[in-house]
């Protein structure tokens, strides 16, 4: 199982950027999968973004505001937050899926203040 780091996080206004980092303890290419799920206080787990087999998807709501990538080099992760609006604060969490099994990073706290 990838052990994940995040890194990043932290207090933004509303309008403002942050990138999200998130290293894993696996080579990238024997990844299928690796992104971004947020969870908001009181709601469920959503995805934010996700590059499976060279395909990027991305949630509706951030759409042209956020962008995935990775740094095969570095085994590294990014989402790069632009215009943050206060719905986006929540605990990101990185995830991969490698050989079948779905690994999670510990979480960081993004929040935008309006």
């Amino acid at each position: 199982q990838a052990q994940l780091v995040e890194s990043g996080g932290g207090l933004v206004q509303a309008g403002g950027s942050l990138r999200l980092s998130c290293v894993a303890s696996a080579s990238i290419f024997s990844i299928n999968e690796m992104g971004w799920y947020r969870q908001a206080p009181g709601k469920q787990r959503e995805l934010v973004a996700a590059i499976t087999s060279g395909r990027t998807n991305y949630a509706d709501s951030v759409k042209g505001r956020f962008t995935i990538s990775i740094d095969t080099g570095k085994n590294t992760v990014s989402l790069s937050m632009n215009s943050l609006k206060p719905e986006d604060t929540a605990v990101y969490y990185c995830t991969c899926l490698r050989y079948g099994t779905r690994s999670w990073g510990p979480g960081t706290q993004v929040t935008v203040s309006s």
